[in-house]
């Protein structure tokens, strides 16, 4: 049997093994998703087809022009943000990735809350993402009935509940589908890209000509405009992550997982783009202001006219499907990992012993967001709750990221000046990233209103309450445990230590 991943810690518990002294009851499918599923997994997580139609309006409305520059120069500390991911990795291999890395590496308490943060924001997210997966589902096949709330709602917890038995019924089931959805959605989104890059260089345009002063500062000037892109930019990239939580389930995840995300967040920048450029050149301003619930559907029939539209309204479809899956597994995961540590009840860390997979967490996860999806979209009031709730997850994300930048420099805070490679990799571009993701979410609170300021960081402080109530249950993971370093990267490792040892990487 492979082993189930790979890590230095060897004073740490084994985590296959049930501390009470039952086997593998905590023991995740090993070597369950491929280094090439890992990368699909983390392009699924930033849902780039639902990203730019969901947002690309609100972006452009913010920014005008800046818009490119806002997604450059949100990428680019969120590429920190996903070096700190690859180089913690290297030292811990666990589900909960932040919940653990930020608990050994700064505090168990900040870990334990940067774990929560992730919670809550993926539950709020897998509520406002099933809607728009009805609405998408009904445009295609019913087009008299894209009104029928009723009708979405329904269609909507239908592809939910679909998502959530690939999750449950194992990390291949899985893997499978994600790579079905997430091949065709990029297929049709690469297409697209090129039939646009021809069709602004050969044709006459609506937009104005793409200008490279498109990609720096001279567009985000004036009062909170760039703080207000950068916060909408940062909605885009989101969800990358979601390789990280999977690292125990990955062929040798302490490296494959991480690397996933950066590719992961390569690709997706690349199609954020091309498409908000062309968004720009080829539709008018008003246009896209009148559009903003489906900008790619009118981009797609501007490129290709009668049946462009309806392609990439597919392409969104498939893309918010595939990313409740993910979001899916980035909850579950987490509250694996904290139910094995028994932070929380400790029935969230158990198995399905057939499947492999937290069945209990993912079960109690999918009655939680069913209950909220249906009552956010059938009752006025609870909609308006919601609403200002999903205005809040940007402050989360912020959060555990901030935690995860600066989690990293301490960690290796022995080897930063080692190396160019490491004072860049390790220090200089995630301490860049944590202090961007810190100042979006002070600036957050003080430009959000007080009802997206109480749910943005009044539902991380809940996370309060548990701590409290499983602290003494919890001991083992609330008992400080530094991070050991990769021995090829430990400033304290022999000088002739050999790089092929497993127990070195």
């Amino acid at each position: 049997m492979t082993q189930e991943y790979s890590r230095p810690d060897s004073a740490a518990p084994e985590r296959g093994a049930d501390p009470r002294g039952g086997e593998d009851k905590h023991a995740l499918q090993a070597d369950g998703v491929s280094a090439a599923g890992s990368i699909v997994m983390a392009v699924a997580g930033s849902a780039p087809a639902y990203s730019i139609a969901a947002t690309t309006a609100t972006l452009v409305g913010a920014a005008a022009l800046g818009a490119p520059a806002a997604l450059l120069w949100c990428g680019l500390p969120m590429l920190g943000i996903a070096w700190a991911f690859l180089y913690l990795g290297r030292a811990d291999v666990n589900a909960g990735a932040t919940y653990s890395w930020v608990a050994r590496a700064l505090h168990p308490i900040l870990g334990f809350l940067s774990g929560w943060a992730l919670v809550i924001s993926a539950t709020i997210f897998m509520v406002a993402g099933a809607l728009p997966a009805g609405a998408m589902t009904v445009t295609l096949f019913a087009p008299d009935q894209a009104n029928n709330a009723w009708l979405i709602t329904g269609v909507g917890a239908i592809w939910f509940l679909v998502m959530a038995a690939c999750v449950l019924f194992g990390v291949h089931v899985t893997a499978r589908a994600q790579w079905i959805m997430s091949v065709i959605e990029v297929g049709i989104l690469i297409l697209f890209a090129v039939l646009m890059i021809v069709r602004a260089a050969t044709s006459s345009h609506a937009g104005p000509n793409f200008s490279w002063d498109w990609l720096g500062f001279s567009h985000l000037t004036g009062q909170g405009v760039f703080v207000s892109a950068a916060l909408i930019a940062a909605f885009y990239y989101w969800g990358w992550d979601v390789s990280s939580n999977l690292n125990e389930e990955t062929k040798d995840g302490h490296k494959n997982a991480g690397s996933a995300g950066i590719i992961g967040i390569v690709i997706v920048f690349l199609l954020f783009e091309i498409f908000t450029i062309a968004t720009l050149i080829m539709l008018p301003s008003k246009t896209i202001e009148n559009n903003s619930a489906n900008i790619l559907s009118v981009l797609g029939d501007a490129v290709w006219p009668g049946i462009g539209g309806k392609i990439l309204v597919v392409a969104v479809a498939l893309s918010t499907i595939a990313t409740l899956e993910t979001t899916l597994i980035q909850v579950t995961r987490t509250l694996f990992a904290m139910g094995r540590d028994h932070t929380i009840p400790k029935a969230f860390g158990r198995i399905h012993p057939r499947w492999r997979t937290p069945a209990f967490a993912t079960l109690v996860v999918v009655g939680v967001s069913i209950i909220l999806f249906v009552g956010s979209n059938l009752l006025g009031s609870v909609g308006q709750i919601m609403t200002n709730a999903i205005a809040s997850i940007g402050m989360q994300i912020a959060f555990y990221y901030t935690l995860a930048g600066v989690a990293v420099v301490v960690a290796y805070r022995r080897v930063l000046f080692k190396s160019v490679k490491n004072a860049l990799l390790i220090f200089l571009w995630p301490l860049a990233g944590a202090i961007f993701m810190g100042v979006i979410f002070v600036m957050g609170i003080t430009q959000n209103t007080p009802i997206v300021n109480v749910l943005g960081v009044g539902l991380i402080a809940v996370g309060i309450i548990p701590l409290v109530l499983f602290y003494r249950k919890g001991k083992e993971y609330y008992t400080r445990r530094p991070l050991e370093l990769p021995a090829e990267l430990d400033a304290k490792a022999p000088a002739n230590i050999d790089d092929r040892d497993p127990a070195a990487l």
